[in-house]
């Protein structure tokens, strides 16, 4: 029987995780043996909840002592989960849920094909998180689209979610291989760690899913959309929302990390030049993110959470 561990990683969320961790206790895994690993980041807010079982499941809470990010906070779940001799590591946003067949449904493709490496569900929005909540009618929420397979379009270096904002209406229902996984929801083969590594903590948060399937690839394992797997998700919960102070800090940082080491030529080019753009115009925390890429302040950087 194969062994899985999802990682859940918790920051100040504790309502989220609790409400996540819910959904999870009803998960069919008859056919697997399943670890829940609760790593609470730092929090300020106390998460409190011990290491317990329900039924065959158990679950474990970490704790670390400071912010590691969603890169370092992740791998000291994955380096437990992988010592402790899992098969398959799930990374799982806290500001979801699932259904109770998806990890079934990922774990069922991952065993179907070798060079299945990294797999992602498919993910809706939760109902009343979508981007344009007036475009929806009532019988449409829990069925709009966040996320049926990624892709990088190179050129402007940014990655795209397809279907976003879309109703399900069966236009995504095939499993194929695709350019980007999402750390939102992703199940990674344990020979995958093995070998290429864990996340990158150089970017901290945001474009570190993107850097592991850019890893993956390149080592020859597929990467994976599985829509028979679905889960809920709560749009940038965590992150303060869409264009935050965070957000501008993190993914200008990020982007330029994974562009510079990714990028074809001329798109690496533009991307340079558009920071020192932003160095002139952008918003504050925008600028210190250029600045702090160019001085190798990398990691958590500046920006104080």
């Amino acid at each position: 029987m194969k062994s899985v561990f999802i990682s859940i990683l918790n920051f100040n969320g504790k309502n989220n995780t609790l409400e996540c961790v819910e959904s999870l206790r009803k998960i069919d895994s008859s056919d697997f043996k399943l670890t829940i690993l609760v790593v609470d980041n730092g929090s300020i807010e106390k998460l409190n909840m011990k290491s317990q079982s329900f039924g065959e499941t158990k679950i474990e809470v970490i704790r670390n002592e400071e912010n590691l990010g969603f890169s370092g906070g992740h791998n000291v779940g994955i380096k437990y989960a992988l010592k402790n001799g899992a098969d398959y590591v799930i990374i799982l946003n806290n500001d979801t849920y699932v259904d109770s067949n998806s990890i079934k449904e990922l774990l069922n493709a991952a065993e179907k094909d070798n060079k299945a490496g990294i797999l992602s569900p498919k993910i809706y929005f939760a109902p009343g998180f979508e981007y344009h909540k007036d475009r929806y009618s009532k019988k449409d929420l829990g069925k709009v689209f966040w996320y049926a397979g990624g892709e990088i379009d190179w050129r402007n270096v940014v990655g795209h979610h397809r279907g976003v904002d879309e109703v399900d209406k069966g236009q995504f229902d095939k499993t194929i291989e695709i350019e980007l996984a999402t750390g939102c929801c992703m199940l990674v083969k344990r020979e995958v760690f093995e070998k290429i590594g864990m996340f990158d903590e150089k970017y901290f948060l945001y474009y570190e899913d993107a850097d592991l399937c850019m890893r993956a690839k390149n080592n020859g394992f597929k990467i994976m959309y599985v829509p028979q797997s679905v889960i809920w998700h709560k749009n940038a919960v965590s992150a303060g929302g869409s264009g935050s102070k965070l957000q501008d800090y993190y993914i200008t940082r990020s982007r330029l990390i994974f562009g510079t080491k990714y990028a074809p030529v001329r798109a690496k080019l533009a991307l340079l030049r558009e920071s020192f753009r932003l160095l002139l115009v952008g918003r504050f925390w925008q600028k210190r993110a250029v600045l702090d890429f160019y001085l190798g302040r990398l990691g958590k950087g500046s920006y104080n959470i």
